[in-house]
C-alpha cells in the first residue's frame, strides 16, 4: 500500500495508439485507436471519459465542437481492466486542420480521469484531418532608400 504523499505524487498518464502513426486522416474517415493508462497507482477511478473533438484557437471567439463522447462509470470504481482500452468514430466532413496565422484549428482525442478524493486528469492526444498547407503570408516589399 502506498503512503498518502506517495500517492499524490504519481502522475497518471495515458498512451495512446492510433491506426496510423502520422496520425493524418481525410475528412469522413474512420479514426481506430488503443490507449493505456499507468500511474494511478491504488486510487479509484470512478468516471473514464474518452472524446474526440476539434477546437479553435486565436484571435475571437474560441470554438468546439465534438464528433466522439463516451463515458465509462461506477460509482464504487472502475476495475483495472478498463484503463487500457480501444475505440472507433467517424469524423465529420469539417472543419480540417488548418494552421493559420490569426485562427488554429485542432483535433484531439482526450482521455479524462474522475478520481474518488483526488482531482481529475485530462490527456490530449492531437492528429490531423484533411490536408490544408499551413498559411504563408506573403513577402513584404523592402522599402526603397531615399
Amino acid at each position: 500500500m502506498m503512503s498518502g504523499s506517495l500517492q499524490e505524487r504519481l502522475e497518471p498518464r495515458v498512451i495512446t495508439e492510433f491506426d496510423r502513426p502520422s496520425r493524418r486522416y481525410d475528412p469522413e474517415e474512420t479514426v481506430r485507436l488503443r490507449y493505456h493508462v499507468t500511474g494511478t497507482g491504488d486510487a479509484v477511478v470512478r468516471v473514464i471519459e474518452r472524446s474526440a473533438l476539434w477546437y479553435s484557437e486565436g484571435k475571437g471567439e474560441e470554438d468546439l465542437g465534438v464528433c466522439f463522447f463516451e463515458r465509462l462509470t461506477d460509482p464504487q470504481g472502475l476495475p483495472p481492466h478498463t484503463r487500457r482500452g480501444e475505440f472507433a468514430f467517424r469524423l465529420p466532413a469539417s472543419p480540417m486542420t488548418y494552421e493559420g496565422t490569426i485562427v488554429k484549428i485542432r483535433w484531439c482525442v482526450r482521455i479524462r480521469l474522475f478520481f474518488v478524493g483526488r482531482r481529475d486528469f485530462v490527456s490530449e492526444h492531437v492528429f490531423d484531418v484533411g490536408e490544408l498547407p499551413p498559411v504563408q503570408l506573403p513577402l513584404q516589399p523592402r522599402a526603397v532608400g531615399r
